[in-house]
């Protein structure tokens, strides 16, 4: 017999193109180099052009920025449990969480060995009425998937696909099949409807059918509710997939474990957001089903391929590399995009380009929502291919609670999501902080032997190795679980995780894996970019600084990656700086830039050519449009001048201690039915007044003021020398003219809801007039 042949479960390859990519890259090096020479070269003179050479200096360092910032570095299938968390039943419907968690319920794959848990952070009862009403939903809709292989799984997904009268058959074509397959999905669909007009009822009533109240006993946890922040753990398994009388219509096909949570909230305890809804979802299913695998979604983010847990595996139990895989983290697209993108919410050269580039230098960062982790690894475990359990270690732990009934899984499992389960005087630290403190402490004893005689050898190296280990032990053992104190929980996770040893995977099939809700107005999408922008800033300020954290255990270029992230917030200054000071210039007659005719111009227009056009191109090979592109640029400046700009103030004054308080904003997933018409014919949404409206709009009138006045000095000198002497500072001035033609439609033309608000347009002339009248004045 010849010897067994392993094959791979995954190949990783180097992208076609390096070369040409090498050659742009350093052509584009030396037309920044050749900036830099000019701006050193041509500095005007103190004495007699100070504010010309301030100008001058604050603009190089600016382009000094933004040229740092450019580059950018089957066997036994394992369980596994799927974490599905909402916190607020008004901008997360109850209807959207089910259709979420019924996509995962649906996934191909064993069921026995699935459990999903909803962590409900409102605490509220709509939500588990819902949630109740798709426990038994379930019946037919995870055999119809089975049945049918239904791709999307999320029944309000799937059945938007389909008109009432053409629908394509999903059997072999028979006439009788035809037949089977339209009733069986008409009957299908209608239990769905009715099922969500009785959750859109109690919504909207906000109040649960007497009937269903007093038929479930989980109803009953509610009399000791005070409020979304004042209530018990709320613990409910709905559907216990162990027990095998647990089946579809189907009567042959089991369903897989179903689980409602609530953490127990009190006023005077702080919860942690979503970090402290995650970390109590880990300890309360290690107790019920200890899956090696967990995967975390968002509520709005239904599962659009039930082959990604599948594919997952095919990372995991790769008998090569997979035991030293933490976590495989999956892109994340919307259902709800305009053709082209209005706000540049998918971030495609990113998903498509920059993460495959971290996955190559190490493994992608975590990004919140569609990433499988293993669980140890999650945990706080480090990385070490000789400790680290099996996947198959899962099955010895699901005998201890296979004998177990639901009832007392839930007693014993609620003291684990009580809001002082974490305190180190709690189980948790006996348990879990002691025990690893007593193994550092027997290794300090021998460490200390062993520096005892490698110091008499004069081999102080290995005594500096065993120290090293001893501090990454002590740190790992506080590891425990998802971060708290940032707004980003998800990043520094992913990097305390790989820190520890682990390496990531990025998996972007030709499938979309995961599909959520976009924000359908400006002012969202701008929210929701300051929350990260704030919290990745607040980590580069940390010790967990990407620059400096991880030295010798984070590859170097895999670091600066996260860095370019942990800077979107500083980016604001060089960008208002150049929005803004050379517009200002320009109203003075004050160059900024090499004249139209200086050689010095050709290093400053290769580089924008050459930027934008690979930044097009990119864009267009990932599937995106040139409208999209142009939308995207747009989005840039707005977020660089307004969420990043809002989102460093806030961080340095949290930092200097003006206020400490985290707070964490939820994107709402609904929208008023006239705002949603507008968001689809890709019209701005303005209606609401807000600073960053302010500032936005400031900017605009600044850049329309001064560039009217630039046109008018040329048209009324007539001479080529004005055009000659300000011709980049009035094409730099034009192109932001044009990125801001919505904002412009927004303050002065447009008639319906979603205009500039009048208090906004008001301020904004006034502050703009002021900064003209300023410039020209002193410049």
């Amino acid at each position: 017999m010849g010897q067994e042949v392993y094959l791979p479960l995954f190949e990783t390859k180097a992208a076609k193109g390096r070369v040409a990519y090498k050659l742009y890259s350093f052509s584009v090096l030396v037309g920044i180099f050749s900036i830099w020479v000019f701006r050193a070269s041509h500095l005007p003179p103190a004495e007699t052009e100070r504010g010309r050479r301030w100008g001058w200096i604050g603009l190089s360092m600016a382009e000094l920025w933004f040229s740092f910032y450019c580059y950018r570095y089957e066997k036994e299938l394992p369980g596994v449990d799927v974490f599905v968390c909402t916190a607020d039943p008004t901008i997360e419907p109850p209807i959207m969480v089910v259709n979420t968690v019924l996509s995962v319920m649906a996934y191909d794959y064993p069921p026995e060995k699935l459990a999903v848990y909803l962590s409900d952070d409102a605490g509220s009862e709509l939500t588990f009425y819902a949630l109740l009403e798709a426990s038994r939903f379930a019946k037919h809709w995870l055999p119809f998937c089975k049945k049918f292989k239904v791709e999307p799984r999320s029944p309000a997904a799937y059945f938007s696909t389909f008109d009432r009268d053409d629908q394509e058959p999903l059997g072999d074509g028979s006439d009788h099949d035809r037949l089977v397959d339209k009733e069986y999905r008409s009957s299908v669909k209608k239990i769905y409807e009715e099922m969500r007009d009785r959750i859109d009822i109690a919504t909207r009533l906000a109040r649960i059918p007497s009937d269903i109240r007093n038929e479930h006993k989980g109803f009953r946890k509610w009399d000791s509710v005070s409020s979304a922040r004042d209530h018990p753990t709320i613990l409910q398994i709905l559907i216990d997939g162990r027990e095998t009388k647990v089946v579809g219509i189907e009567n042959h096909d089991k369903l897989p474990t179903l689980v409602y949570l609530s953490r127990e909230k009190r006023p005077h305890y702080h919860h942690n957001f979503k970090a402290g809804a995650m970390n109590a979802l880990i300890r309360v299913s290690s107790k019920m089903s200890n899956g090696p695998i967990i995967l975390n979604v968002d509520c709005d983010v239904y599962s659009n391929n039930s082959e990604s847990v599948r594919d997952a595996m095919c990372f995991f139990m790769d008998e090569n590399k997979g035991h030293e895989i933490a976590y495989v983290q999956y892109p994340q697209s919307y259902n709800n995009l305009t053709r082209n993108d209005l706000h540049g919410i998918l971030l495609r050269v990113i998903n498509e380009v920059d993460l495959a580039a971290m996955d190559a230098n190490g493994g992608p960062c975590y990004i919140g929502s569609g990433c499988f982790h293993r669980r140890e690894s999650l945990c706080g475990m480090k990385y070490d291919r000789k400790e680290c359990g099996g996947l198959d270690q899962w099955r010895e732990e699901m005998g201890k609670n296979e004998k177990q009934s639901a009832i007392v899984l839930e007693d014993m499992c609620k003291v684990l999501a009580n809001c002082t389960y974490e305190d180190n005087n709690t189980q948790w630290g006996r348990e879990v902080c002691d025990r690893e403190l007593i193994d550092i402490a027997n290794e300090v004893e021998n460490f200390s032997t062993s520096f005892a005689i490698k110091y008499t050898n004069n081999s102080p190296s290995l005594a500096f190795s065993l120290t090293e280990s001893l501090t990454l032990r002590l740190h790992g053992s506080m590891q425990m679980g998802v971060k708290y104190g940032f707004p980003s929980e998800d990043i520094i996770t992913g990097l305390s995780i790989q820190f520890r040893g682990w390496k990531s995977i990025y998996f972007n099939p030709e499938r979309e894996s995961f599909t959520g809700v976009a924000p359908t107005t400006l002012l969202q999408a701008l929210v929701q970019q300051k929350r990260w922008s704030e919290g990745q800033f607040q980590l580069f300020l940390s010790k967990y600084c990407p620059l400096v954290y991880g030295r010798g255990r984070i590859p170097f270029n895999l670091r600066m990656c996260y860095a370019i992230y942990a800077l979107w917030a500083p980016n604001c200054l060089p960008t208002l700086y150049y929005v803004i000071v050379p517009t200002l210039f320009l109203l003075g007659d004050i160059s900024l830039f090499p004249e139209i005719t200086s050689l010095w111009i050709i290093p400053f227009a290769y580089v924008l050519i050459a930027k934008y056009g690979c930044s097009l191109a990119e864009f267009v090979t990932c599937g995106g449009t040139p409208q999209g592109w142009w939308n995207e640029q747009r989005i840039w400046l707005f977020k660089r001048t307004t969420s990043f700009c809002f989102a460093f103030l806030e961080t340095v004054a949290r930092q200097l201690g003006f206020f400490t308080k985290l707070e964490f904003v939820v994107t709402a997933k609904v929208a008023d039915s006239e705002v949603y018409q507008r968001y689809l014919q890709e019209t701005m949404e303005f209606g609401s007044p807000s600073p960053m409206f302010t500032v936005l709009s400031t900017i605009a009138m600044i850049n329309l003021l001064s560039f009217v006045w630039g046109l008018k000095r040329m048209i009324a000198n007539a001479k080529f020398g004005v055009l000659e002497q300000l011709g980049l500072q009035i094409v730099l001035c034009g192109v932001i003219v044009l990125i801001n033609l919505p904002v412009y439609e927004g303050l002065f033309f447009r008639r319906d809801k979603g205009k500039m608000p009048f208090s906004v347009m008001y301020k904004s002339v006034m502050l703009a007039l002021l900064a003209c009248s300023i410039a020209l004045y002193l410049v």
